[in-house]
């Protein structure tokens, strides 16, 4: 029986070890995949950082330039309006010449008549 007890535990322990080695072989390999998507991960946010950045210095750049586009259609606009009062004054003055030389036309052709 002593014997019988002897050579089982011996043969657990056997397996006992051969478990532990297997679980431990295991728990390596887990930790070298985590440590692997550790890695792709850090990589993979870093080309993101780094698109984001890129992605956010042309988006700048564009809103500059929209930014100067409108200021100069401001400017533009605003000068067009200076353009058509100037127009406007010009014209009201070209018609009260024209109502003028015409009363004039007219006085000078009843003159002429007389």
């Amino acid at each position: 029986d002593l014997h019988l007890a002897v050579s089982e535990k011996y043969e657990l322990t056997k397996s006992l070890v051969a478990v532990q080695k297997e679980l431990q072989e295991k728990e390596n390999i887990m930790k070298k995949e985590i440590s692997e998507y550790q890695d792709r991960l850090l990589q993979t946010e870093k080309e993101h950082r780094i698109a984001l950045k890129e992605t956010n210095r042309k988006n700048e750049i564009q809103i500059e330039a929209c930014q100067e586009k409108m200021n100069s259609l401001e400017h533009f606009v605003s000068s067009q309006k200076l353009e058509i009062e100037h127009l406007k004054s010009t014209k009201e003055e070209l018609s009260n010449s024209l109502k003028e030389a015409n009363q004039t036309l007219g006085e000078l052709l009843n003159l002429k008549v007389r």
